[in-house]
């Protein structure tokens, strides 16, 4: 199965790719420029989370950096943008503007819903009603991957659990995606 997980320190980025198939750079991390290139030198592929305090087209420079080593093989995850101080927007553009960058990019909307200052195991802290919604409109922008934070037993989480889809949930939102893919590709979107 392959692995993916964030690496947040130069001296982890080796040990990490020996293990790991896919590095990812965490949101905060991800316009430093000496630890992306460090990243970009493992020679895995880099799944690189968009900053929140990043417009889409910003990403250039991460994309820019990681090429600039000879990796070819990057991602680029959406998450959000800033509103105010604990929210964050879901701004549909990001998707192709990323695209046009050259990268497949990831959507996740659980990463979205969080309402942050509120503690993670507040049920005030998330609004997961919306994850459906939100993942059919990406789907439908064109996104090319999913990361959908899920669990069968919310209460019994080790974290996230007021942002998580619960599982029954997404069993029945995977067939409207894999349609609105179907959609999506007739549309010149996907």
């Amino acid at each position: 199965m392959p692995v993916i997980s964030d690496v947040h320190q130069i001296d982890q980025v080796a040990p990490a790719a020996e293990v790991l198939d896919i590095l990812q750079i965490p949101a905060y991390l991800c316009q430093q420029t000496s630890f992306v290139l460090e990243v970009g030198r493992a020679g895995k592929p880099v799944n690189v989370k968009k900053g929140q305090f990043l417009a889409p087209e910003n990403m250039k420079s991460a994309v820019g950096k990681l090429h600039a080593v000879g990796n070819k093989q990057v991602l680029l995850t959406e998450r959000g943008s800033c509103f105010g101080y604990n929210r964050l927007v879901s701004d549909l553009r990001c998707i192709p503007i990323m695209k046009d960058l050259g990268c497949p990019v990831v959507y996740d909307p659980t990463h979205i819903i969080r309402i942050y200052g509120v503690p993670s195991d507040d049920p005030r802290g998330g609004e997961p009603q919306f994850v459906p919604t939100l993942t059919r409109a990406a789907v439908a922008a064109g996104v090319n991957a999913l990361f959908i934070e899920t669990h069968t037993d919310l209460s019994r989480a080790k974290c996230d659990a007021v942002s998580m889809l619960r599982f029954d949930l997404l069993e029945a939102l995977l067939p409207q995606v894999m349609r609105l893919q179907s959609l999506a590709r007739e549309w010149g979107t996907a």
